[in-house]
């Protein structure tokens, strides 16, 4: 990548995301998800470093302060803009899968697939790792430093130690039983049987050890040499196939993203193996056909249709999406504005589709379909890791990377101290879908770092770990600058939903209590309580000004970093304290309803929920049946059973306090 004179004439274009009240960078920005790794990023931009050089810093950091998360035992998906040629390549260092694996590998004997505690823990689970060889070639092709300048960091860390901090500690108390599993990883996460805590030092002698080694030898050693006969040896201790000649063979693939018009912006992402790219730019492209902006973020409206978009786009994912060097994709058709558009008319204005299937995209690229593949769930780790980073020459890169579960694999290295990633878990379980397991296939991935151009100049770098999740969470944040007008920070915090299929939704706290009860009452499904979904990291740039900004999420401890403004890392989210004990739950067609215990009352063995909340869930309206109206500590209530009759339901009360509802 060759550097040009920073910044001085910025084109006069105004973009969306930009905060009115902030001071943006000008030297060159990072938002990463752990402080010690925006520094060190921050820190090979003061130095010269363009925005390549300082991805390959942070990535190499993350692995020493992040280790749950990603590292060079995985793999992940890098997208550069070069500033002087106007060009996004993407880099795909995605795991592969060894010579010796096999389509039926996660079946038991039975025939029916592995529970995931035990497949995931597994050698076979172990894709040859590619984020390594992914850095040097990223440094190769659009760097200005070598792998062994960047990688001295992180040696510094892994050596010194690095305080762990909340979110750590957190993974490593819930992963304690999977970390003493193969006894490695416990002796440096779990001493003498006791999780680190919050504030305690992680020293990793064996890892900067490594990284000593990779410095002075190069990815040779990790891909040929030592390093590598230590994976193979551990791989196969562990029950999987891979050999040496697996991490010889392997190679780091240049693709061409994926590229779609929104609302006159142009969304480039990551093409298969991941289906990120394709699924984002379905999302949004089904969402153009309404009015958002008049809706707002959180209305009932603008939520159901925003469900209905990702039922119908995950339904063409799950039958289409795969590995394309194994398996035809219909890029085109899946995007095709004719196609969208039928999709979109399944889309219905007050109810859910609770038949949603995958259409049929190839005949919008005038082609017949391949033979019928069986479809596949979407995978649900939370897990992974995303940073994104501009210089002030103007280059970009999102980079999202993994070692999929958390911790991956549960497999250290012994003696050299980084995990393995479970990426072949990825694939389908059970074989004769486009996503299944063959041999140096890459498994289908929902990574989707993502650069967004206004005027054909790139104004945003945004990325969100979390499985199948992260395509939601990266086309929402999309929504939200670009429909609903709000800064990158309030983009990011603002409260999300997932739904992958009909009729869960999994959901973020902050979405207003009637909000949920009238998309209830539509037939979405919501999760009882929410949870957090993602961890996005973006940064935003400034057409007008020349000026850049980030936006960090608070579901880790993430930070945004400026060379010469700007300096933040967010607050660990305040827990809810515990809710008062209700009387009763009540459940609709067995899902339980959000009311809170003082929405509840059982008065004489009669069971009451306050009267607007009640018809709000039921019917999607907060009036009516006024004549059965109670007053219960001074506000209207009504019975349940006696409204849900009336309406159609058939209701039963059992002992276990749980007023359940049934409407065919």
């Amino acid at each position: 990548m060759t550097l040009v004179c920073a910044m001085s004439t910025p084109a006069m274009a105004k973009v969306p995301g930009v905060p009115a009240d902030q001071e943006g960078a000008t030297q060159g920005i990072v938002a990463v998800s752990h402080p010690a790794a925006a520094q060190v990023g921050k820190e090979i931009l003061a130095k010269g470093g363009n925005a390549v050089d300082a991805a390959a810093g942070i990535q190499l950091a993350l692995n020493v302060v992040e280790p749950m998360m990603s590292g060079i035992g995985g793999g992940g998906f890098m997208m550069v803009y070069e500033k002087d040629t106007n060009k996004i390549s993407v880099l795909d260092s995605r795991e592969m899968a060894p010579k010796g694996v096999k389509a039926d590998m996660f079946l038991g004997e039975d025939g029916k697939p592995i529970p995931f505690y035990d497949r995931h823990t597994h050698g076979n689970a172990v894709g040859v790792p590619g984020t390594l060889l992914g850095v040097e070639t990223a440094l190769e092709k659009f760097g200005t430093m070598k792998l062994s300048e960047v990688i001295d960091p992180a040696i510094q860390l892994a050596e010194k130690g690095v305080k762990v901090n909340w979110i750590t500690a957190e993974y490593i108390q819930n992963e304690t039983e999977k970390l003493k599993k193969h006894e490695t990883a416990a002796k440096v996460f779990v001493p003498d049987g006791k999780p680190l805590q919050e504030g305690d030092l992680l020293v990793q002698p064996d890892l900067a050890k490594t990284f000593k080694l990779i410095k002075e030898k190069g990815t040779d050693a990790f891909y040929g040499g030592e390093i590598g006969e230590a994976i193979v040896k551990e791989v196969q201790r562990t029950g999987g196939s891979m050999t040496l000649d697996d991490l010889k063979n392997y190679e780091v693939k240049e693709r061409e993203p994926v590229r779609a018009d929104f609302r006159g912006y142009e969304i480039v992402s990551m093409p298969p193996p991941s289906s990120g790219g394709l699924t984002l730019i379905q999302i949004l492209k089904l969402m153009e056909g309404f009015d958002n902006a008049k809706d707002g973020p959180q209305s009932a409206a603008y939520l159901h249709r925003l469900i209905e978009a990702n039922h119908l786009a995950y339904a063409d994912r799950a039958a289409y999406m795969a590995d394309e060097d194994f398996y035809p994709v219909p890029k085109k058709g899946l995007i095709d504005d004719t196609y969208i558009a039928e999709r979109r008319a399944l889309i219905l204005p007050d109810k859910v589709n609770d038949k949603v299937e995958k259409g049929d995209p190839w005949k919008a690229e005038g082609k017949a379909a391949p033979p019928a593949q069986k479809l596949s769930a979407p995978s649900g780790s939370a897990y992974t890791t995303h940073f994104s980073v501009m210089d002030k020459w103007g280059n970009l890169v999102s980079y999202t990377t993994t070692i999929e579960d958390v911790f991956g694999s549960g497999i250290m290295v012994p003696g050299y101290g980084f995990m393995l990633n479970n990426e072949l878990t990825d694939f389908d379980a059970t074989p004769g879908g486009a996503n299944e397991v063959e041999a140096g296939k890459r498994p289908r991935s929902s990574m989707t770092p993502t650069i967004v151009l206004k005027d054909g100049k790139p104004f945003m770098a945004v990325g969100s770990p979390g499985g199948s999740t992260i395509i939601a969470s990266v086309s929402q944040t999309i929504l939200n600058v670009i429909e609903h007008n709000m800064p990158i920070q309030e983009a990011i915090l603002a409260p999300r939903i997932f739904s992958s299929s009909y009729p869960a939704v999994t959901w973020e706290a902050g979405i207003d209590q009637d909000v949920v009860l009238k998309l209830m009452s539509m037939g979405h499904a919501f999760e009882e309580q929410p949870s957090d979904i993602g961890n996005v990291q973006a940064v935003v740039y400034d057409l007008e000004t020349g000026k850049m900004y980030g936006g960090a999420d608070n579901t880790r401890e993430g930070t945004v970093l400026g060379v010469d403004q700007v300096s933040y890392t967010t607050k660990k989210p305040e827990k809810a304290e515990g809710a008062e004990t209700a009387p009763f739950t009540l459940k609709v067609n067995d899902h339980a309803y959000p009311y809170t215990a003082e929405q509840l009352k059982v008065e004489n063995g009669v069971a009451y929920v306050q009267a607007d909340k009640l018809l709000l869930g039921l019917t999607g309206k907060a009036e009516g049946f006024k004549q059965d109206e109670v007053r219960l500590n001074g506000k209207a209530f009504l019975p349940v059973k006696k409204v849900a009759e009336a309406l159609g339901y058939t209701a039963t009360w059992d002992e276990k306090g749980i007023m359940s509802l049934e409407k065919k």
